[in-house]
């Protein structure tokens, strides 16, 4: 499971990425929406605009570097 290193990663990253879950049971119109066809998926936005995505687990700091690699492309 997933949980404990995205728990992990989300407090790393904070306060200047923030990592949120969505549950796709519940929010079926939200993750077909978003395009969400795997689990787990991150997405990653940046004012309001998609700049990244990724399927599969990762560790704590896969989780991290991804994010940090992807907001530093960016936000230029």
């Amino acid at each position: 499971m997933m949980a404990p290193a995205y728990e992990a990663a989300a407090k790393a990253l904070e306060p200047h990425i923030r990592l949120i879950k969505l549950n796709s049971d519940d929010e079926q119109a939200v993750a077909a929406r978003l395009g969400i066809r795997g689990i787990p998926t991150m997405i990653l936005f940046h004012q309001k605009r998609e700049i990244a995505r990724i399927s599969g687990a990762m560790s704590t700091g896969q989780i991290v570097s991804w994010a940090r690699s992807h907001v530093s492309q960016g936000t230029h």
